[in-house]
C-alpha cells in the first residue's frame, strides 16, 4: 500500500511510518504548513491525519486558537485536497481517511464509562474535537470512508506521556496528580499503530474509534504500576493547586479524567497486545511480557 501521513514526524508517526516501512508498504509524509496540492494525495491508497499543535502546554488565548486552527482548519485543508482528487480517476484517489480526534472529546465524567455513543462535553477541548471530527466527515461526501481514533494517553519509550514523566520517576520524586482518583485512558504506541492499520485494512469500520486499551485506570493506579516497572518510589503526590500554577487551565485536563472503553474496535475484532498496564510497561521497561498474541 501507499500510505500518505500528516504528523508524520511526531510520536505517533514516526512509529507508524517505521511499522509500514517494515511491512515493505510506501509512505508518503504531508506536511500542512503550506497550502496543499491538489494532487497530494494522488495514488495513495489511505490517508491518516494526525497532525496538530502540542494540547499539553499552558493555554494562553493565541495557544488555544493556534490547537483548534491546526485540527480544525488542518482538518479542512486535508478534505480540499482530496475534494480536488476525486475530480480525477477512481484509481488515483484514497478509500479512506484515518483522521485522529482524542479522548479530550469526552470531557472529565468522573466514574462514567464512556463509548463512542456518548456525548462531547462543553468545553474548549470537547468542542475542538467535535469540530475536528466534523471536519473530516465532510470527506464521506466524497465517497471516502473516514474513521476517527479517539486517542487517549499513549505509552511509548521515544515520546508521548511517557517522555515527560519518566525524568520525575527516574530520580524517585514522582507521584500521584491531585487525589489521583481520576481515570486515565491509555494505550499502547504499538497498539495504537496496529490499530490504525486495522481501520485502514477493515472497510467495515468507520467513525469514531476509541484508541484506548481495555482497562482503564486510576492516576492512583498508574503511578503506582509506573513506579513499580522502574524499581522507584513515588511517593510525591503533585498538588492540584501547583499545577494550576504552572499550566493554568490546562490544568483542569490533567486533575480530570475519562473512563473510555474500545468498544467500537474491540466488536470489530481488534485484539490489543496490550490490554493491562503492567504488561505494557514491563513491555517497554525490560520483561518484555505482553497480554496477547503479537501484531503483524
Amino acid at each position: 500500500m501507499n500510505i500518505a501521513i500528516t504528523g508524520a514526524s511526531g510520536f505517533v508517526g514516526k512509529n507508524l511510518s517505521a511499522r509500514l516501512a517494515s511491512q515493505g508498504h510506501t509512505t508518503r509524509a504531508i506536511s500542512l504548513r503550506a497550502r496543499l496540492a491538489p494532487d497530494a494525495f494522488a495514488n495513495c491508497d489511505a490517508v491518516v491525519h494526525l497532525s496538530g499543535e502540542p494540547v499539553a502546554q499552558r493555554w494562553t488565548a493565541a495557544v488555544k486558537q493556534r490547537i483548534r486552527d491546526s485540527r480544525v482548519a488542518g482538518t479542512r485543508a486535508v478534505v480540499a485536497s482530496l475534494a480536488a482528487l476525486c475530480r480525477e480517476p477512481a484509481d488515483r484517489r484514497p478509500s479512506v481517511l484515518i483522521s485522529a480526534s482524542a479522548i479530550g472529546y469526552y470531557g472529565s465524567r468522573g466514574d462514567e464509562i464512556l463509548t463512542e455513543t456518548s456525548a462531547p462535553s462543553g468545553d474548549f477541548l470537547g468542542e475542538t474535537c467535535a469540530a475536528w471530527e466534523r471536519e473530516s466527515r465532510e470527506a464521506e461526501k466524497l465517497g471516502v470512508r473516514v474513521v476517527n481514533p479517539r486517542i487517549g494517553v499513549v505509552l511509548g519509550r521515544d515520546g508521548g506521556a511517557l517522555q515527560k514523566m519518566l525524568p520525575a520517576f527516574r530520580m524517585g520524586v514522582g507521584g500521584r496528580i491531585a487525589s489521583g482518583k481520576q481515570w486515565m485512558s491509555w494505550i499502547h504506541v504499538d497498539d495504537l499503530v496496529s490499530l490504525i492499520l486495522f481501520a485502514i485494512s477493515n472497510t467495515s469500520l468507520e467513525g469514531p474509534v476509541n484508541a484506548v486499551a481495555s482497562q482503564p485506570v486510576t492516576n492512583a493506579e498508574f503511578t503506582e504500576e509506573l513506579a513499580k516497572a522502574l524499581h522507584r518510589p513515588a511517593i510525591f503526590p503533585v498538588p492540584e493547586v501547583a499545577l494550576k500554577l504552572l499550566f493554568g487551565e490546562m490544568s483542569a485536563m490533567l486533575v480530570g479524567g475519562q473512563r473510555v472503553v474500545p468498544q467500537a474496535a474491540l466488536a470489530a475484532g481488534f485484539e490489543f497486545r496490550y490490554s493491562e498496564l503492567g504488561s505494557a510497561l514491563a513491555a517497554l521497561f525490560g520483561s518484555h511480557k505482553t497480554s496477547g498474541a503479537p501484531k503483524a
